[in-house]
């Protein structure tokens, strides 16, 4: 039907009638007629109008049709073609780029914040960096392939720990055991990270430094820029002429101890080795051969040590002390060799051994060796830095604010630093690491602050004894020593399982609070030199002891004198042993103490001169009530 046709028909009907209404008069019927008959074309006129069946100027508005008729109007329009047409080609390309990003470099050509080494000193850096600068995009560069970790386990707790799944996945990696691995984003990512990052680029050697166009070379050739760059490259282990000299097959049974790859080595070969012979008797040294005499006691391997000082850690310690631990290590099952050099080493065929000559003529034969005589620190970049480096200390020479060029600092055992307090130091220890990367970090925020605060260093020979110590602790200083009995409190062991923490780093500033300061007494007081004056308080109903033994008669006037010598069998259980400049306090060392490092900090700090070291050494608290 045409819905067109017939509503013309309708209307023309209903006008006709009206009409004729119309001529007969208006009565109540026409007045009817007259209001109908207009409603019913206006609502006629309004359906056919909105359907669209009524169109004027025939100009059909799209957006008037029907469903249909759109439809069917859109199946009658052919689609554009894309060929040949290169804006839609371009539109489509740029469609598909945003859905799909192009792939980002690995390694970014720009680091606002790079980190050359990836080790304490940087993790400190990086921390500090963080805290300052909440957007600081940082790229940390490491030869290991290993994000950053804490060394000290490594000659440590790792070695006595009954935890062989802790000693296999060496959890303490993520520093704290609590930092996942996605704390650090891929170097890729870290350009497009707008809140910033820390990124680690790991299995890669800077080779070049170049301080004026402020670009670093990686050994693969790329290149990255920077804005503030820290140098913290650490040291190397050194080695002995006589072991490089010895060829292949002798280094091949050789252990030069620094990192997580030293320590898997040194452990796979001492699970089966049946003599095992370690070269040094400082730190690390002496922690290895405690920590190697407890296995070659559980598998029946002998372990051997030998050193040029007259004790263990003799450089160091005061002689009396350096002796008790030769006694200690021993006790471990170590055959100490003392006052030795190494002559020369060679592969014995017949036995399939290292054959190790000493200077007093004796011959130790080892299945493996273990190299542990310090460090030299990783002053490869200055060649093409032009960085000094201290020709007596080495490392970067530094100022005050660990800057050694502008814009490029140094910190951790790399660094040649200029101490307020005790003048120009190098320092290769894990807290000073710590201490000094967080104020180069600082510093490279704008910082400017100074080297002051005194980093400290600790060893534990095995479980039961260890000791902490700050400042200058050089053997050849004059020495006021404090001893007491030791509790069952008084280990590294104890300590570890109070605090649950096994890294006895102090790093913040602390001072002894009037509290600390109480009476003691004193049952051991030990010195290189004449005792001026000891100071008893009888206030506790005690049986007092002043053991004075082998003290000399005389005082020594000068650091040169002998050390008395004490019995071996006296027992150092705890105290403090203070060193002595000029009537000054330079070093202090803690030797089961533990918990006291903020008080020796302080008075190393003040720089006070001391004739009576009584008064001082009641800060220490040696002595409970108990005691």
């Amino acid at each position: 039907m045409n819905y067109f046709n017939t509503g013309s028909i309708l209307i023309g009907q209903t006008v006709r009638q009206m009409a004729v209404e119309s001529s007969e008069g208006i009565g109540s019927k026409g007045t009817l007629w007259l209001v109908g008959g207009a409603a019913a074309f206006v609502g006629l006129g309004t359906f056919v109008y909105s359907n669209g069946y009524i169109v004027f100027n025939n100009t059909p508005d799209k957006s008037v049709l029907s469903k249909s008729v759109v439809a069917d109007a859109e199946k009658d329009v052919p689609l554009a073609s894309t060929e040949g047409n290169p804006p839609a080609k371009e539109d489509e390309a740029t469609s598909s780029s945003a859905s799909e990003p192009a792939e980002l470099p690995a390694i970014p050509g720009h680091a606002p914040y790079l980190l050359i080494g990836a080790g304490t000193a940087s993790f400190a850096a990086f921390r500090a960096i963080r805290a300052n600068d909440s957007t600081a995009k940082i790229l940390v560069i490491g030869e290991e392939d290993f994000l950053p970790y804490m060394r000290p386990p490594l000659s440590k707790e790792l070695w006595f720990s009954d935890d062989k799944e802790k000693v296999n996945d060496l959890k303490f990696q993520q520093w704290n055991g609590k930092r996942e691995d996605s704390f650090y984003c891929k170097p890729s990512e870290l350009p497009i990270k707008e809140k910033g990052g820390v990124a680690v680029l790991s299995g890669h050697q800077v080779v070049r430094l170049d301080v004026h166009k402020k670009t670093v070379t990686l050994d693969d050739g790329t290149k990255i820029t920077y804005d503030k760059c820290l140098i913290a490259t650490g040291g190397n282990p050194r080695n002995l002429p006589e072991i490089e000299k010895a060829g292949s097959d002798v280094m091949e049974r050789v252990t030069l101890f620094r990192n997580i790859k030293d320590f898997k080595r040194l452990d796979e070969a001492t699970q089966t080795a049946k003599s095992v012979a370690i070269i040094g008797g400082g730190f690390l040294g002496s922690e290895l051969a405690c920590a190697l005499g407890k296995r070659g006691k559980e598998i029946g391997a002998k372990v051997t040590q030998f050193f040029p000082e007259a004790g263990n850690m003799g450089r160091v310690l005061p002689e009396y002390l350096s002796k008790w631990t030769t006694n200690k290590v021993e006790s471990e099952g170590v055959d100490v060799i003392t006052g030795v050099v190494l002559k020369s080493a060679s592969l014995n065929t017949d036995t399939n051994q290292v054959a190790l000559t000493l200077s007093n003529g004796a011959e130790v034969l080892a299945d493996h060796v273990v190299v542990a005589v310090g460090l030299e620190p990783n002053t490869a970049l200055s060649i093409t830095s032009g960085l000094e480096v201290d020709d007596r200390l080495g490392g970067y020479r530094v100022n005050a604010e660990l800057e050694a060029r502008r814009d490029v600092w140094v910190a951790g055992d790399a660094s040649c630093f200029y101490d307020m307090k005790l003048g120009r130091r190098r320092v290769e220890h894990h807290d000073h690491a710590v201490v000094s990367g967080r104020l180069a970090g600082e510093n490279m925020t704008g910082a400017a602050k100074p080297y002051w605060h005194q980093s400290m260093f600790w060893s534990d020979l095995g479980p039961n004894v260890g000791y902490e110590a700050i400042g200058i602790v050089d053997s050849s200083l004059e020495t006021v020593g404090v001893f007491a009995k030791a509790t069952e409190k008084d280990t590294p062991k104890a300590v570890v399982e109070a605090t649950g923490e096994s890294i006895r780093s102090t790093t913040e500033e602390a001072g002894a609070r009037k509290g600390e300061v109480r009476d003691i007494n004193f049952k051991g007081f030990f010195t290189n030199r004449a005792i001026t004056s000891v100071t008893f308080n009888m206030s506790y109903s005690l049986i007092l002891i002043l053991l004075l033994i082998g003290c000399p008669s005389q005082a020594p006037t000068t650091s040169t004198a002998e050390p008395p010598v004490q019995s071996s069998t006296e027992d150092y259980g705890k105290g403090v042993v203070f060193y002595m400049k000029d009537e000054t306090v330079v070093g202090i060392v803690l030797w089961n103490v533990f918990n006291r490092m903020p008080i020796a900090r302080r008075v190393i700090k003040e720089g006070k001169q001391y004739s009576d070291l009584s008064e001082l050494a009641k800060l220490f608290s040696l002595y409970d009530k108990e005691d």
